[in-house]
Order: structure tokens, then C-alpha cells, then sequence
């Protein structure tokens, strides 16, 4: 009967493994967040700067052309800082990748440390098995002779 000298620490590293994993795919999940609500908040401005521009055309009194600027530099400022943001979840996000990446290759090579276990297993058995067999005909030989 086969056993893997390792296997506690197999089952440990599938899950640091899964728990990686799951780390990833949530920091993926907020990246994602930031990056729309960065686009939503520049697509906004983009188009408050089309109403203006088009307000200009058709002539805009000074007080609303100022709360306008007023507006949008603000808006510029939310978007710089989440600008950052963006960047900061990116950062998160590639850190957990790295970490994922890490732990598949501490799983890939337990894996792999169990595969050839299992073949060296699987050859002495055979080896045993032959040794056996040549016992029995030996055996068999002799009683024979007698």
C-alpha cells in the first residue's frame, strides 16, 4: 500500500494554493471596481467639457462658466486620487499574482516529488515481486531435485 511521505504538506500547499487564489481573484475584483469608477468619473468630465465647450458657443454667462470650472476642477481632483487608488489595486493585484505564482510552483513540485515516489514505489515492488518469484521457482527447482 502506497503512502506519500509528504502529503500533510501537499494538502497544506493546496490550500495556501486555493486561499492565493481566492486572494487573487478578489484583488482582481477591486481592481476591476477602481478602474471602472476611474472611467465612469473621466467619462463624466469628458462630457461636462463637451456641455461646456458647447454652452461657450452659444454664450454662457460668467458666474455659471466659473461654477462649471469650479465643477470640474474638483472633478479632477476626485479623479486624481482615484488615479491612485487604481494604482494602489494594481499593485495589490500583482502582488497576489506573484503569490499565486509562487504557491503553484511549491504545488507543481510536491506534485511532481510524488510522482517519482510513486514510480520508485511501483519499481521496488516490482523488484520485490521478482525476487519473490525467482524464490518460489528456486523453491520449487529444489523440491523438485529431492
Amino acid at each position: 500500500m502506497y503512502t506519500y511521505k509528504f502529503g500533510k504538506i501537499l494538502s497544506i500547499k493546496e490550500k495556501e494554493k486555493e486561499e492565493k487564489q481566492s486572494q487573487y481573484e478578489q484583488s482582481v475584483m477591486e481592481f476591476e471596481k477602481c478602474a471602472e469608477k476611474l472611467y465612469e468619473l473621466l467619462k463624466q468630465k469628458e462630457d461636462l467639457e463637451a456641455m461646456r465647450q458647447a454652452k461657450l458657443e452659444r454664450g454662457l454667462p460668467v458666474g455659471d462658466m466659473l461654477a462649471q470650472q469650479y465643477f470640474i476642477d474638483n472633478l479632477e481632483k476626485v479623479i486624481m486620487n482615484h488615479q491612485v487608488l487604481v494604482i494602489e489595486a494594481r499593485q495589490m493585484m500583482h502582488q497576489m499574482q506573484e503569490g499565486l505564482i509562487h504557491s503553484n510552483i511549491e504545488v507543481k513540485k510536491y506534485e511532481q516529488i510524488k510522482k517519482n515516489d510513486y514510480e520508485n514505489y511501483l519499481f521496488e515492488q516490482k523488484n520485490m515481486e521478482s525476487m519473490l518469484m525467482n524464490e518460489i521457482s528456486i523453491q520449487q527447482f529444489m523440491n523438485r531435485g529431492i
